[in-house]
């Protein structure tokens, strides 16, 4: 380590051995003045790759990030290792903001957060030629895509920083998207040859689950009744979703606040503080909370409501187990949530809208309802293969769902479909469909004369849901394909059509049942609870004494091991992972302290070895 700068400065000031998959490649093209792109899953440790460069480089480094919230956090807990770093925004009082800038013209920061508007203001091109800028980090670069799944028009004027600030290293990072954003970003920030890193999406200490969602506020209270001491989200596709569930959840002894744009930035801010602090355990959201969210021990995310696209999903559901510890994803599936989000589709303006959306919407249905392995099918959609058979870490790796001679339904649907289109007449939806096997008696079917079809009704023996599955699954296979254009109707593909003609056997998969196994927590760190518990409420008192969330003096990582170790002394705790010499210095001697007055009361626990 002495003639390893990097690894020095890495244990120095954040009090780690080693550093995480591509973080090295990355901080040193950074130094040797190359724009880089760093594509790292959300726990990925993305956030070291601009900050360590800050600490062994001349002059200050930029930070563009998109929220007020993620910047206080990222500078509490750089301040908390002892690293000169400062933030921007309206929401420091005239004489903070005109302290920060004195500071800035003096050369007193290392590292400086701001929002792309503010540093497009045209009094700031001045400031930026004056405070020695080395470096540009654009943190959530996917925000510049419109192609992403969250564009920010704001982030198309970063462009103008490359002419501002010429000869200085960009690093644009983010922690999801696809080959078409990828190219998106580098394009519209002027990246020049940039070096690009992209890590595995793999995030290997979470679980995915997915039930059928059934009376939806007692499943989630039965979730967390589970789990009392651990901090989660919940995802609703409504703001009078997530006011309904944060009542009802509060009603069962289950203390919840709501978060969604038709709050006040005060009461969103409160809540908020409220989450970051562990005085409020669980957040019921709208996709408008998380982006910002640093906090690295929500221990587990539900999405109440199907999302939209995998790539919001993706990202939502790596809010749970940032620092490596387990963390569980539960999506609660309905056919009814498609429904609704297919009415909101057909009221956007634009063609090429309802097109994109229709497309993501049926790759998120494929993912809730495939019968394969759910980590297989999520790194499928980044582009990246997953070489084990089973990720034993989903239901349907743990549980398999055992599948049925489906021989018969298929040839009727597969028939009624061939029937309808019969003679080249226009082709009609899934729905549509179902009410021809089912025999509805519909205005529509009277007027197509759908009902003198020899497949009218032929199909009662399954309700609508039974068939809406079947026909989706068949999608899924490729039997049958849904046709571009405004209405997406339905047709048989040259498999299906072989399909019907020779009646071969066909086995479907029976639908997911409300109640599995309990899926495997990957990650654990086993460690004397009891001394854990005391630990952090150690660590809480000491951060309600500073004002900054719990996290910010320890991750959950560092205690448990704590409580593993048992470290003594303040020189037992240099062992420790997370503790560098500002924060040694500041906490050693109180969390030694209660190690020691733990000891004398109770002895040691030893554990078999295990991920630390």
């Amino acid at each position: 380590m002495k003639s390893d700068p990097l690894l020095k400065a890495l244990k120095k000031t954040f009090g780690y051995g080693e550093f995480r998959p591509l973080q090295r490649e990355i901080i040193e093209t950074s130094l040797a003045g190359r724009d880089t792109f760093a594509l790292l899953p959300t726990g990925g440790g993305k956030s070291l790759c601009f900050q360590l460069p800050a600490l062994v480089r001349d002059g200050l480094t930029v930070v563009v990030s998109p929220l007020i919230a993620l910047m206080k956090d990222q500078v509490d807990q750089l301040e908390a290792a002892g690293v000169a770093a400062t933030f921007l925004n309206s929401s420091l009082k005239a004489s903070e903001a005109k302290a920060r800038m004195r500071g800035l013209h003096e050369g007193s920061y290392r590292l400086l957060y701001a929002a792309p508007e503010r540093l497009m203001l045209d009094n700031w091109q001045e400031n930026l030629r004056a405070w020695n800028v080395s470096a540009v980090a654009i943190d959530e670069a996917h925000c510049i895509s419109e192609w992403g799944h969250d564009f920010r028009p704001e982030y198309r004027q970063l462009s103008r920083l490359r002419a501002l600030l010429p000869g200085v290293p960009f690093t644009a990072l983010t922690a999801t998207a696809t080959e078409r954003v990828r190219e998106d970003i580098v394009r519209h920030l002027h990246l020049d040859n940039p070096a690009v890193f992209v890590a595995s999406f793999n995030r290997p200490n979470l679980s995915y689950r997915v039930i059928p969602k059934d009376q939806g506020s007692k499943q989630i209270a039965e979730f967390v009744r589970k789990r009392p001491a651990d901090s989660g989200i919940v995802y609703c596709a409504t703001r009078a979703t997530a006011d309904r569930l944060a009542e009802a959840l509060s009603s069962r002894g289950f203390p919840a606040k709501p978060y969604h744009a038709g709050l006040t930035a005060g009461e969103r801010a409160s809540h908020q503080d409220l989450f970051l602090r562990d005085e409020v355990r669980i957040i019921c959201a709208t996709i408008a909370f998380g982006m910002g969210i640093n906090k690295p021990n929500v221990r587990w995310v539900i999405h109440h409501d199907l999302p939209k696209n995998i790539e919001g999903y993706y990202q939502e559901t790596g809010r749970a187990g940032r620092d490596g510890l387990p963390g569980d994803c539960l999506l609660l599936f309905s056919a009814g949530d498609a429904a609704k989000q297919t009415h909101f589709i057909e009221e956007m303006r634009s063609a090429k809208e309802q097109e994109i959306a229709r497309r993501q919407l049926r790759q998120m249905m494929h993912y809730a309802e495939c019968p394969a392995c759910r980590r297989r099918e999520l790194l499928a959609y980044f582009g990246e293969d997953y070489p084990a058979p089973t990720c034993d870490a989903c239901d349907n790796c743990l549980v398999p769902r055992e599948s049925y001679n489906a021989t018969t339904h298929v040839q009727k649907l597969l028939s009624c479909v061939y029937r309808v289109r019969e003679g080249g007449r226009f082709g009609v939806g899934l729905n549509h469909l179902i009410e021809i096997l089912t025999g509805a008696d519909t205005e529509k079917i009277r007027r197509w004369n759908h009902n003198r079809l020899s497949t009218y009704g032929v199909g009662r023996e399954l309700g609508r849901p039974e068939w809406a599955s079947v026909g989706r699954e068949l999608l899924r296979m490729g039997l049958l394909e849904q046709e571009k254009g405004e209405f997406p109707t339905i047709a048989l593909t040259a498999e299906g059509l072989e399909t019907l003609r020779t009646r071969r056997i066909v086995m479907l998969t029976k639908p997911m049942e409300t109640k599995r196994a309990p899926v495997t927590r990957a990650g654990e760190i086993a460690c004397d609870e009891t001394l854990f518990d005391r630990l952090r409420k150690l660590r809480k008192r000491l951060a309600d004494e500073r004002g900054v969330p719990a996290y910010v003096i320890f991750g959950d990582t560092t205690l448990r091991q704590m409580a593993r170790e048992y470290p003594a002394s303040a020189d037992a705790l240099r062992a420790i992972s997370g503790i560098g010499e500002k924060k040694l210095e500041e906490f050693g001697e109180a969390f030694a302290a209660e190690v020691a007055d733990y000891l004398r009361t109770y002895p040691k626990v030893a554990f078999s070895p295990g991920k630390i």
